[in-house]
């Protein structure tokens, strides 16, 4: 799998899921600046990635519909649960030979940011890893940039790609 479907794929796992009872929140139209990486507030680790996404209705829509697509799929478990004023996701989901058990904890109000920390149990270990977590960090930082269409994103290495023009060139599933 190409480095831009990888990260295609888990930009939908990460930000999106299946339906469930309790709906995520849409975000807010606009330019969203995201930052990803390994760690959390148990490790401390900062995020070490940010990518920056141009979005209206119809991305998020998109998005949300390829993660439920890649769920059904990949997971034979999926929960979502409001905890508070927290949603929590517990899933279990095949990469490969390898399964992932996971927690996700996201928080915010998604007009202006959000926040979702993961951890990852990996058996057999994935990329000689047995764990491994997750922060993404999002802030809406104001209308796209002239010039800037719904799903274009500027990656952190500046490569420029429109995740809607690329998840129309995906294979159609099954």
């Amino acid at each position: 799998m190409t480095f831009r479907l990888r990260f295609i794929a888990a930009a939908a796992c990460l930000l999106v899921g299946p339906a469930f009872a309790i709906d995520y929140p849409a975000r807010k139209p606009g330019l969203w600046e995201i930052k990803t990486g390994e760690g959390g507030a148990s490790t401390g680790t900062a995020p070490g990635q940010t990518i920056q996404q141009c979005i209206d209705a119809a991305t998020d829509k998109a998005m949300r519909e390829m993660g439920q697509g890649m769920g059904k799929d990949m997971c034979s478990k999926q929960d979502l649960r409001l905890e508070g004023v927290k949603l929590v996701i517990d899933s279990v989901c095949r990469i490969g030979p390898t399964t992932a058990t996971s927690r996700a904890v996201m928080s915010g109000d998604f007009s202006s940011a959000y926040r979702m920390e993961s951890k990852s149990t990996y058996s057999p270990p994935l990329m000689g890893r047995t764990e491994g977590t997750g922060l993404i960090e999002a802030k809406w930082v104001g209308p796209c940039k002239p010039g800037q269409k719904p799903g274009d994103m500027v990656m952190a290495n500046g490569m420029k790609m429109n995740l809607l023009d690329a998840m129309a060139k995906m294979p159609a599933r099954k």
